[in-house]
């Protein structure tokens, strides 16, 4: 088990923690609709609809925190209690998004962490957990095919 992370460097997280949360999430929740949304079942949407989710990663000193306004993510303020939030270090989420670790492991081991409503919690990750993620591959989201795909006006 590895519990350090070669990613994210202490300075950095220093720097970051410093900085306001709203931005950030806002950046966060942009990349939200764009990969994410879309990939959603709509019962999942339906019962994320207004509550405040929060994702922390711990070494980085920051949190983000959104809720689903019935049509997208949106940023929020701060919440001082949300009703989820899941937090680990970023290496950590690094290999949940790769699927080359397992959430219950990480989750048994102590590395990544949910608080607030347990059935929300486990909502997020059956529907994260059954998604085909060949979806987000980078090559998925190269400049040249976001224009192939658009059909922009010429004038």
């Amino acid at each position: 088990m590895t519990t350090g992370n070669p990613l994210f460097p202490a300075p950095l997280g220093k720097l970051l923690s410093h900085l306001p949360a709203y931005p950030g999430s806002l950046v966060f929740t942009a990349g939200l609709n764009l990969m994410l949304a879309s990939h959603l079942p709509a019962d999942t949407l339906r019962m994320l609809q207004g509550k405040a989710l929060r994702i922390q990663p711990r070494d980085a000193g920051v949190a983000f925190d959104f809720m689903w306004s019935g049509t997208s993510f949106k940023a929020i303020a701060p919440a001082t209690q949300p009703d989820l939030t899941i937090a680990a270090n970023v290496h950590d989420f690094y290999l949940l998004m790769q699927r080359r670790e397992d959430p219950d492991t990480l989750f048994f081991s102590r590395r990544l962490s949910m608080e607030g409503d347990t059935e929300l919690g486990l909502l997020v990750k059956n529907s994260l957990d059954s998604m085909d993620l060949s979806a987000f591959a980078p090559g998925n989201f190269s400049p040249a095919r976001f224009f192939r795909q658009r059909s922009w006006p010429l004038r």
